[in-house]
């Protein structure tokens, strides 16, 4: 497993902990309690270490490479998964994936960004950059659901919206518009998570939702704290501070009544057990699915507009 920068003293703990433990096999002593001092050592120092992380640390964790993707949380979440392809306009978009599925039995229509954990995945699902294609795909599953009563599951894992020229020439902006459009006309509930990095209008193109929850250590922002840094101080290497100013993560966000909750990833990242993720996203979901299947569909519609018009703080 990849090790990130700051854990790297958590892997030298480990390493001596493996080193006690192949002597004491191999000469026969009792290391038993040494071992114990170093493990309980290494367990109190994971356990300040992630409670107490700093905005680009979660941000590291956020983009690890072996963080579940859509499709994992797909097959550890959901049964009778159909994916359904296109958006009836010729063209199609794996960097957006959906289609029907069932969560404890309940039918929901299941959307999200989708990336990979190779080079050639990534060059398959474009790193996670949805085109266009992707967002009028996920706006026709939107419908459909809408039409048929079926609750509607984002999960969104996304560095942005692409930028190429090929997206720019197919209205890039206006899909993500239309979506922020309709989607606030829905008369289904409607539930959204951040798994990883939500940037810009790339994640908000599938998170007009009644309910928007962010994993523990993902990420919501309007853009890159990259990209934030090379606009306010022409400085890319600067992200961190940037990190820190935008105000990423889920304690802030929900002082600002961005997000509604924060999902509790399992200790070190969701990469450490899929399984363990994913029952955390499904218990949250189902929550969320029994209290808004309470509501009409006006009032679903309601409660989501008033929820994103209130959303900001203004000085006179």
């Amino acid at each position: 497993m990849t090790v990130l920068d700051f854990e790297k003293p958590i892997t030298e703990i480990q390493e001596k902990i493996d080193e006690l433990k192949k002597i004491s096999l191999e000469s026969g002593m009792d290391l038993n309690k040494e071992i114990e001092t170093f493990e309980q050592q290494a367990e109190d120092y994971k356990k300040d270490l992630y409670s107490n992380l700093k905005p680009s640390q979660k941000l590291q964790i956020a983009r690890h490479p072996e963080r579940p993707n859509f499709l994992d949380y797909v097959a550890h979440m959901c049964e009778d998964f159909i994916e359904l392809h296109g958006d009836h306009e010729g063209m199609d978009d794996r960097a957006i994936i959906g289609g029907l599925a069932k969560i404890d039995g309940k039918p929901v229509m299941i959307i999200g960004t989708m990336k990979g954990k190779s080079t050639k995945e990534n060059l398959e699902y474009n790193f996670g950059m949805p085109q266009p294609q992707g967002y009028r795909k996920a706006l026709r599953l939107f419908k459909h659901a809408d039409k048929f009563n079926i609750p509607i599951v984002t999960i969104i894992d996304t560095p942005g919206a692409y930028p190429g020229i090929s997206a720019e020439e197919t209205n890039q902006g206006g899909a993500i518009a239309v979506n922020l459009r309709e989607m606030a006309k829905l008369k289904v509930p409607v539930i959204a998570v951040i798994s990883g990095e939500g940037c810009s209008g790339g994640a908000l193109g599938l998170a007009v939702a009644n309910k928007v929850f962010l994993l523990e250590h993902a990420y919501y922002t309007v853009i890159s704290p990259e990209g934030c840094a090379s606009i306010l101080w022409r400085d890319a290497s600067k992200a961190s501070e940037a990190a820190d100013a935008l105000k990423i993560t889920a304690p802030d966000l929900m002082k600002f009544d961005i997000i509604d909750g924060a999902i509790k990833e399992p200790l070190g990242g969701a990469h450490h057990d899929y399984q363990v993720m994913a029952d955390e996203l499904k218990k949250t979901i189902l929550e969320s699915l029994d209290e808004l299947s309470k509501m009409s569909g006006d009032e679903l519609k309601k409660s989501r507009y008033e929820k994103f018009r209130k959303m900001g703080a203004f000085l006179e």
